[in-house]
């Protein structure tokens, strides 16, 4: 692998992915911004270049086009429309599909022969649809999926148990949104069921807490920018270095036939395999709830 990426979308979300590349040792190399709004990718550019001669790493930092994309190793999607005060769901769902073609169809014509990496909203959606627009094998389609909302389960629960996030084992699975559940039969801390350490009012608080933190943060400021930027590029390096780590991005799951987060096996191929947890009665029931949801406004999209 070359080490180049295109990140489509200056966005918020776009910006703090590269500003996160930057500050860390990463096997990226190049970086490509590209964003309808051209001089807002160029103004990125400009302002992530001095942070150059500081940063960890040395990156290559430029903007281009979608034909730039013919020889990059990942294309990471975040561009997308917010949705207006007037606006159904159903309509900026539609809205973005738009975009998202748009985005994936001259991509494919560049000669793309990398991963696709999805951030946009509704990522498992936007997933599935990348895949269909694409033609390209599942593998090579993933979603953020609920990487950031599991690093906020474990972030709460360091809080809860006083130990460091990095040693919990828990994941949020399902859609990113409102339907997502926590895998409490299969988290631990150090081997520990958390199940045995918290009783079930503490947790569904937790599960809560964690579902809606968007929400609060999107109250107060506006965006949430800076966590998802993180999980992107620990994606990222996982697919370039082939680490093969455990994430639970958002994956083609062939039990319910939709992309949706889940744990899985990254590296330099995509998606290696996802993992086949054996979940409770009461996780498997919520986990087909989710998938039904993603399925209805994947729905939206294919019957307009």
């Amino acid at each position: 692998m070359s080490g180049k990426i295109m990140i489509v979308g200056t966005g918020n979300v776009g910006s703090s992915i590269a500003f996160a590349l930057l500050n860390q040792r990463t096997p990226v190399r190049e970086v490509i911004l590209t964003d309808i709004d051209k001089a807002d990718a160029e103004g990125e550019v400009m302002d992530l270049s001095d942070a150059l001669a500081v940063s960890p790493s040395f990156i290559k930092i430029r903007t281009g086009d979608y034909n730039d994309a013919d020889d990059c190793d990942i294309v990471v999607i975040t561009a997308g429309a917010n949705q207006k005060p007037d606006e159904t769901r159903t309509d900026l769902v539609q809205k973005n599909a738009a975009i998202l073609q748009s985005i994936v169809d001259p991509i494919m014509e560049s000669g793309f022969d990398g991963i696709f990496l999805v951030v946009a909203n509704p990522v498992d959606t936007l997933s599935f649809l990348t895949w269909s627009y694409a033609h390209v094998p599942e593998e090579r389609v993933i979603g953020s999926g609920t990487v950031l909302d599991s690093a906020r389960l474990r972030y709460r629960l360091s809080e809860k148990l006083g130990v460091h996030p990095k040693s919990i084992h828990a994941y949020q699975v399902g859609e990113h949104g409102d339907s997502e559940l926590t895998l409490w039969s299969t988290a631990t801390v150090g081997g520990e069921k958390i199940e045995n350490l918290l009783p079930e009012a503490e947790r569904d608080r937790i599960s809560k807490t964690v579902r809606d933190k968007a929400y609060e943060i999107i109250k107060k400021k506006g965006a949430t920018h800076y966590g998802i930027g993180a999980c992107v590029v620990q994606i990222m390096n996982c697919i370039l270095n082939d680490e093969r780590r455990v994430l639970p991005v958002s994956s083609f799951d062939d039990n319910t036939g939709v992309f949706n987060g889940f744990p899985a096996v990254i590296g330099r191929q995509g998606v290696i395999r996802r993992l086949e947890l054996k979940l409770s009665e009461k996780e498997a029931i919520k986990f087909q709830k989710s998938a039904n949801a993603i399925k209805a406004t994947i729905k939206e999209v294919i019957d307009e």
